[in-house]
């Protein structure tokens, strides 16, 4: 399990506990994070899990594949550290995890 902390774009926090091998989507779902819509269930189809992902755990999350990246260009307001919050499994190296949601979702 780890713990991932939801801020939301009116600088609320949200800290729960996800299991091992579920997204960071799955765990806000689970939790009724808002703002994290998730409207294709994880099939990297939306980009209504879109986050920002706090500085210093950017490079500790496996790196964006080809059809994220794709994704993300139709995002609200996608920056450097955007990721898909269905693309980022959770593991214990992720215990402490920040992100930040964007203000509205595609």
């Amino acid at each position: 399990m780890a713990k991932i902390t939801f801020i939301t774009h009116n600088d609320e926090k949200h800290t729960v506990e996800v299991q091992n091998g579920l997204t960071v989507m799955e765990g806000a779902v689970q939790n009724d994070i808002p703002g994290i819509d998730a409207d294709c269930g994880g099939g990297m189809a939306c980009a209504t899990c879109h986050v920002y992902v706090k500085e210093g755990w950017f490079d500790k999350i496996p790196p964006k594949e080809d059809g994220e990246e794709d994704m993300l260009d139709m995002a609200f307001e996608p920056k450097k550290n955007s990721r898909l919050s269905c693309q980022i499994i959770i593991s214990d190296e992720l215990d402490g995890l920040i992100v930040s949601i964007p203000s509205k979702q595609s």
